[in-house]
């Protein structure tokens, strides 16, 4: 789908208020509030908007470590894999989980509430998987920028 200045105004919008009522984003976008609304519906139904969640403070819900985690594979068969992307994906603390290219084969991020629980979560359930070789670890001690908007 290609999208026009005004589609990528309304995204922008969008990324930094989800919530943003119809009559406002128009006002914003200088168009009627039914115009805005049928814009984002057709970006919502294009799957150009995926959805809306509210951004929780991590400290203020008790979880006081932010942490990187690298992971090496030492198989690459598809079982293997599977098997590894299952167990992420059932692990509430690792909120994002991407593929790499390079050194380390997965890259988590895990959110724990103390050192001890990342601790658990390295030597009890990621280090024992079978296709797994390698974690190593980083700690955030600061995040200077939070999950900006993309740049449309």
């Amino acid at each position: 789908m290609k999208l026009d200045d005004t589609d990528k105004r309304l995204i922008s919008a969008l990324q930094r208020n989800g919530q943003m009522p119809a009559h406002e984003l128009a006002e914003l976008m200088n168009l009627s509030t039914s115009q805005a609304g049928r814009r984002r519906q057709r970006l919502e139904a294009d799957g150009m908007i995926r959805g809306y969640a509210a951004r929780v403070a991590p400290e203020q819900v008790g979880l006081m470590v932010q942490a990187f985690v690298q992971v090496q594979m030492q198989s690459h068969g598809v079982e293997g894999a599977r098997s590894f992307a299952t167990l992420v994906e059932t692990q509430p603390e690792v909120t994002d989980a991407w593929i790499l290219t390079g050194e380390a084969d997965y890259l988590l991020r895990i959110y724990c509430a103390d050192l001890s629980a990342l601790n658990r979560l390295i030597q009890d359930i990621l280090l024992p998987h079978p296709a797994v070789n390698r974690v190593q670890s980083q700690l955030v001690m600061e995040q200077l920028k939070t999950d900006a908007p993309l740049p449309v």
